[in-house]
């Protein structure tokens, strides 16, 4: 008869299953990884995710979150200095025979002709162009330094010279074309590339506007500055809460910025959840109990609420394993206060039902099939 056949088989495999999977009950299998590798590497322990945690992970966080750009705040920027590459527009009043000095520097000798040409070609207004040593040639005035200088301070400078010759000499002098000083903008905004610093203080929010604002891919939370082989990390929601205008972050010659965007900053959501994904971090902010509800929670047929994990690599190169126990008083308190950061994982583990039905189906595929096939038979 077949019937006492199929559930000796039965039994034979429950028997089994309970040898083989005795280990596996207990859900996520950290304890047995180094095992498996044979590198005889111990593996990593698995921390509780407890009130106390939490606070020692907020402490930390504020550790690292806190540096020191004192050096990038400025709050009364001094006025546009004149630098090399500048292009400056000197007007001396009733004296219309000295308007014929302001052409470019390549084309000082060429005619109206040629100049017309050689401002084409060049791209080089026509104006006093400040060479490399930081000065201009002006007539009676000679070689004229003014770099560094301010337009009020050049102003100054050449009235003096020119009253040698000149009685009360009314000077008017300008920056027509800022070519000295730039910084440059990459990542997650419109229009990427250089940014040329002139009369109105470059600050990082005018930086930002002038190329073109952010995406909608920008990360507000991680704005990066480069200057002088210094690395700064530019939190701007985080500089508002802390009372910080953002105006006041000003931008220095050479610097570079660049706006990280948001799928830098992903959580990977996997094992027994109703949707496994990745998700991207809200500006930075990304805690347990969002990445659960993102992906539709824990699964009510085969999750293990009580085995909830987070794996995470540290930056020195180690795992740490965080456990949450969605079972216990508070639980859900605590999953919304423990925040997620980049590259973490979440595991939901599968119930030790869930787990003997499984590997049941592995090692004999069919045989609870046709247990119930012939109890069902009339």
């Amino acid at each position: 008869m077949r019937f006492p056949t199929v559930i000796s088989r039965v039994r034979g495999a429950a028997a089994l299953a309970v040898v083989v999977l005795a280990g596996c009950a207990s859900g996520l299998p950290f304890q047995s990884s180094a095992s498996r590798q044979g590198a005889g590497e111990p593996a990593p322990p698995t921390e509780m995710i407890t009130e106390q945690l939490i606070q020692v992970q907020k402490q930390q966080a504020a550790l690292q979150r806190h540096q020191d750009i004192s050096s990038l705040i400025v709050k009364n920027p001094a006025p546009y200095a004149i630098g090399a590459g500048d292009v400056l527009s000197i007007v001396v009043w009733d004296h219309p025979e000295l308007a014929g000095a302001g052409m470019p520097a390549a084309a000082a000798a060429a005619d109206a002709g040629t100049l017309a040409a050689s401002v084409a070609a060049n791209a080089t207004p026509p104006g006093f162009v400040v060479d490399h040593m930081g000065r201009i040639q002006f007539p009676f005035a000679g070689l004229l330094p003014v770099q560094g200088l301010t337009e009020e301070q050049a102003r100054a400078l050449l009235s003096q010279k020119l009253a040698k010759y000149i009685a009360n000499p009314n000077v008017t002098l300008r920056v027509q074309s800022y070519r000295s000083k730039r910084v440059y903008i990459d990542g997650e905004v419109k229009s990427p590339g250089l940014q040329a610093i002139n009369d109105i203080p470059m600050s990082l929010t005018e930086a930002l506007n002038r190329a073109g604002g952010l995406l909608p891919t920008a990360d507000q939370s991680r704005i990066a500055i480069e200057r002088d082989k210094k690395h700064y990390d530019i939190n701007l929601r985080e500089l508002v809460q802390k009372g910080i205008d953002p105006n006041t972050v000003m931008l220095a010659p050479g610097d570079l910025v660049r706006v990280h965007s948001r799928d830098e900053s992903k959580v990977f959501v996997s094992g027994e959840v109703i949707t496994p994904k990745s998700l991207t971090m809200h500006d930075g902010r990304l805690t347990l109990n969002e990445a659960l509800g993102e992906s539709g929670g824990v699964s009510p047929l085969s999750g293990d609420a009580r085995q909830i994990y987070v794996v995470r690599k540290t930056p020195e190169g180690a795992t740490r394993v965080f456990q949450l126990d969605a079972r216990e008083t508070g639980s859900i308190a605590m999953a919304e206060e423990f925040e997620l950061r980049p590259k973490d994982v979440v595991y939901v583990a599968a119930s030790p039902l869930a787990n003997w039905n499984r590997n049941l189906s592995l090692l004999f595929p069919g045989a609870l099939t046709s247990a119930v096939g012939v109890t069902t038979r009339p």
